[in-house]
Formats: structure tokens, C-alpha cells, sequence
């Protein structure tokens, strides 16, 4: 079916979904795309939306800007590959809002739907697009969970043109009859494939059916894989394909180093790397552990805060512009924190706990090297944790450079910038609690562990502590696929 043949707002018929998912099935041919644009003025862009690009100090499209902007300001389907970073918001949000001007909206219809996976991409895709929409005269609204919904329903009872929701926010005011998607014009998947990863795919079918099949749909997405595939087949017609951008394992300018050390020796070590002149995220997997290397980096004077899932939306909210502004250097977080986060100048990404999963892996170096710039990935593996991490990052198609570290080493220095943490805790933490071996070992030698028992809590056996790693490693997956 081509976009000739739409009429009316007749759903389109959906294909049985193990035809849909079938391993080996081709893509249906794509259309060929309407050559790049080497300006935002030769893309056909409005007047208005020209002269705000100069105000923000954006002169040049990025290359997924240039290469999907005619396509989609020509009204086609869009089907791109882009990190976040890469300049995707604009390389949809400009033509969004160009094909939205001057179509004022009714209360509780808006014209144009963005739909993202977490509550902080939602925020920096309103942030990013609100400077244009106000050149243009269009309203914005953003609906998330975490935040009340009433307020939400308000915004939309006044009227919005233009709607960024995640789906599970969405779909309760759908629910509440607040908001109707039978006047929306032009759609917008972002980051779909985090959508799939952490179960939205059945909201975001059961929404995309109340669109009208007729209008404009652009889907991006890091990876496109058979869930992804799923959207496309279903959703896109003929879609005009731009996989422009590489993954994060293809990135040039990107480092990725695996930094072996010894379990007693693996906090000190990253207490070392925290320490460290400028910012960077740290991952970890679960909400406890974040919260308790959070409060001991703050006790060893790093400016650091957590962000993770059990956070509330203005805690997040307020988190992340203390780290976009350098009150805090230190980001630790969890993988929801993964995807979304689009801060600037970001060189150093730390995996303290290796990721169980390659999506994972690229999402958490998705954070650095962007936009061109260069960035470095660190993951500190235990010895028996290699085997199973070279096989992620195969999987991935990473290749990392393995060096063997220690705490206070000059490698450790060198390939992160590491050095001594100041000691001195910062106003209104508690002093980091030294953990010392019998013999005489580092200050800090890992959280939760016994001294002379790295890895165990006082009176747990091995296998016990073994155990209690499973079950822990088995939560956090099970609280990343929930979100």
C-alpha cells in the first residue's frame, strides 16, 4: 500500500505477526529517498523556522537532519537509525512542526504525537522543540508518568498542537477520555526499540490504532530488529529508510576499554575513577546499590547524585540539571537512566557493573562521544565475569582493549583520568567508612563485603553469596524490562 492509496481513516490491515517476526523475511523494497539537503535552507524549511535555527546557533544540519529532512517535510514515512545525540529530535521535529503550522487544534486533539519511551527523553524532546514551536505559534504539551495528571489534562482541555507522551501516561488519559488521537496528522515513534525493550509495544500498537492510518509517520530507533520490524511492517507505508547514523559499537570516535580487576579491589578503583577531573555517568544494577556507591562517593568528597527508577519525576528532573550544570560531576545510575539522557560533553562512561545484555552495552556508551565529539567507554570486569563479557561485546560488535588495573596504578590513571579521591566529605554526607583487611588493604575495598571476604556479607557462605548475585542481577533485568 502506498500513501496514494489512503483515504479516508480506514485502519491499516495488520499482518499476522508471525509473518511479521519471521527470522529471514525481506523488507519490503524501500523508497528511494529525495536527495540530502546541504542546508537547512536548501531542505525547504519556513522563514520563521530559518530564523529561530540562527537564534539557537544551529547553522548546519547534522547528518540525519540532511538526509531525512526533504523526505519528511514531502509528507513520506520515515524509517531512521539514529543514537540519541546524533540530532534525530530535530530530524523529526522539524518537519513535524512544519507540517503542523497554522492547523490550530481543538481541546483535548492534538495534531502531532511524539511518543517516547522514559519521562527524561520526553523533557529534553519538549525542551528541544519548544524554541520552534514558539516561532511558529504552536502550543506544546508533554504528558509522563510521575508528574500529576490532572495538570496534564488541563494542558490538553486548553489545546496543543503538538503532544509528547511516553505510552503508559497516554494511554490513562486516553482511558479518561481527556485525550483523542483521531486528529492527529503527523506521528513520531522516538527510540522505539527502548520502547520494545522495556514491554510498550502492546500501548503503543493499541495507540498508533486510534491514529488515523492516513497521516505522516516517522519512526527512529538505535537498532532496528525484528521488534522494531513489527511497528514498520504494521505502521509505515513505503517508508523512506535512513540508517545514516552508526551504533555505538561503529562510532570512530569512540574508546572502549575493559578494565580487569580483582572483586576487593573493584570499588576502589572506581572510587579512584570518580574521583577524577570532570564528569561522568557511572552504571550499576539495581536501585540499592546505586544509592549505597552514591552515599560513599559523597563521603569521599566526589560530588556525585543517583538517578534511577525509584527516584521521583522532580527528583530526576532536578538530579540532572545539577549534572548539566557541574554542581555534581559524578552520575550514578541505573539502566533506565540509560536511554534519554542528552547532555553535552560527556567523555567518560563507566560500566561499575558490566551490562547483561549488548542493547544495554550501546545504550549505556550511547552517552558519550556525541554529535562528533570523542568519548571513552570503561567497563570494570572481574576475572570470571570476561568470558561472558567478551561475548557481549561480540555481540554488540565492539572491539575493547583488555588491561589488567589496580587501584592507585598509573594504567588506571591513565586510560580515565583516575586519582585520588579528596577524603573530605562533602557538606552533609557521612564520612566513607573504611573496610580494611586483617593484613592491611585499601581504605575501601567494595560495598557490603566483610573484611578478608571480598563479595560477602557478614555470617553468608559462598554459596550463599553467590546466590544473593543471581537473584540480584535476575531483579535488576526483570526491573529494566518493566522500566
Amino acid at each position: 500500500m502506498n500513501r496514494s492509496a489512503r483515504t479516508g481513516d480506514a485502519r491499516r490491515p495488520a499482518p499476522p505477526a508471525a509473518s511479521a517476526a519471521t527470522p529471514g523475511e525481506e523488507r519490503p523494497e524501500p523508497v528511494a529517498p529525495l536527495p540530502a539537503a546541504e542546508t537547512f535552507e536548501d531542505a525547504g524549511l519556513p522563514a520563521a523556522l530559518l530564523t529561530a535555527l540562527v537564534e539557537q546557533g544551529v547553522t548546519r544540519p547534522f547528518p540525519i537532519q540532511a538526509a531525512t529532512l526533504p523526505s519528511a517535510l514531502a509528507g513520506r514515512d520515515v524509517l531512521g537509525r539514529g543514537r540519541t545525540g546524533s540530532g534525530k529530535t530535530l530530524a523529526f521535529g522539524l518537519p513535524l512542526l512544519a507540517r503542523t503550522a497554522g492547523r490550530r487544534a481543538d481541546a483535548k486533539r492534538p495534531r502531532a504525537l511524539v511518543l517516547v519511551p522514559t519521562r527524561e527523553l520526553a523533557q529534553q524532546v519538549t525542551e528541544a522543540l519548544t524554541p520552534y514551536a514558539t516561532a511558529l505559534g504552536l502550543r506544546l504539551a508533554t504528558v509522563v508518568g510521575g508528574l500529576p495528571i490532572g495538570r496534564q489534562a488541563t494542558a490538553l482541555r486548553a489545546g496543543a498542537e503538538v503532544l509528547v507522551a511516553t505510552p503508559g501516561r497516554l494511554a490513562d488519559l486516553v482511558g479518561r477520555r481527556d485525550c483523542h488521537l483521531d486528529r492527529v496528522e503527523v506521528t513520531v515513534l522516538d527510540e522505539a526499540d527502548r520502547m520494545a525493550d522495556l514491554g510498550f509495544l502492546p500501548q503503543v500498537t493499541e495507540l498508533l490504532d486510534l491514529v488515523p492510518s492516513r497521516g505522516q509517520r516517522m519512526l527512529f530507533s538505535a537498532t532496528l530488529d525484528e521488534d522494531v520490524d513489527l511497528l514498520v511492517h504494521r505502521y509505515l507505508d513505503d517508508p523512506v529508510v535512513h540508517p545514516v547514523d552508526p551504533s555505538a559499537g561503529a562510532v570512530d570516535t569512540m574508546e572502549h576499554h575493559v578494565l580487569e580487576v580483582r572483586a576487593p579491589d573493584k570499588f576502589a578503583a572506581a572510587t579512584e575513577i570518580a574521583a577524577r577531573d570532570g564528569r561522568v555517568i557511572m552504571f550499576l544494577h539495581t536501585k540499592h546499590s546505586v544509592d549505597r556507591f552514591t552515599r560513599h562517593l559523597a563521603g569521599s568528597g566526589i560530588r556525585a547524585a543517583a538517578l534511577h527508577g525509584g527516584k521521583s519525576q522532580p527528583q530526576r528532573t532536578d538530579t540532572l540539571e545539577r549534572f548539566r550544570t557541574g554542581a555534581v560531576t559524578v552520575l550514578v545510575a541505573t539502566d533506565v537512566a540509560a536511554r534519554g539522557l542528552h547532555i553535552e560533553d560527556i567523555d567518560l562512561v563507566v560500566n561499575v557493573d558490566p551490562p547483561t545484555d549488548p542493547k544495554d552495552y550501546l545504550h549505556r556508551a550511547g552517552r558519550t562521544a556525541r554529535a562528533g565529539r570523542s568519548g571513552t567507554v570503561v567497563t570494570l570486569a572481574l576475572p570470571e565475569q570476561r568470558k561472558d563479557l567478551a561475548g557481549l561485546l561480540a555481540d554488540a560488535g565492539v572491539r575493547a582493549r583488555v588491561t589488567p588495573v589496580r587501584s592507585g596504578e598509573s594504567a588506571l590513571a591513565r586510560i580515565t583520568g583516575a586519582r585520588t579521591p579528596p577524603g573530605e566529605p562533602v557538606p552533609g554526607a557521612a564520612p566513607a567508612t573504611p573496610e580494611r583487611a586483617p593484613r592491611g588493604g585499601a581504605a575501601f575495598r567494595g560495598i557490603g563485603t566483610v573484611p578478608g571476604r571480598p563479595g560477602r556479607a557478614r555470617n553468608e557462605s559462598r554459596r550463599a553469596a553467590e546466590a544473593r548475585k543471581t537473584a540480584e542481577a535476575r531483579k535488576a533485568a526483570k526491573a529494566r524490562r518493566k522500566g
